[in-house]
């Protein structure tokens, strides 16, 4: 399972309203893809759709979709928004981390 603190929750709502998502309906989906300095880097998009090899699951009333390649790689993730001069937007923290990179939009196991 993927949670999501309260100014993530907040962000997400912000920015879905302002692309034309709906937050009671539509989904975050949250994704790991090879790259990155560390190897693997965290994707994070809107979507409205579920395919067949999603996981659904729902925190702090934010729908969140994950493949299951994907969920391998973030279980037991927390999702955070980090705003303010020194903020760095959306961060992924994830228990199943080894090393991460400096921006923390990587990683590796």
């Amino acid at each position: 399972m993927i949670k999501v603190s309260e100014s993530a929750k907040k962000k997400v709502s912000a920015l879905m309203t302002e692309e034309g998502y709906d937050l009671a309906k539509d989904y975050v989906r949250v994704g790991v893809k090879s790259g990155g300095c560390s190897g693997l880097s965290y994707e994070l998009r809107f979507d409205n759709q579920i395919n067949d090899t999603d996981k659904v699951f729902e925190d702090n009333d934010v729908r969140i979709l994950v493949d299951k390649k994907s969920f391998l790689y973030l279980v037991g993730t927390v999702l955070e928004y980090s705003g303010g001069l020194n903020g760095k937007g959306f961060v992924f923290n994830n228990p199943n981390a080894q090393r991460t990179c400096g921006c923390g939009e990587s990683f590796s196991l």
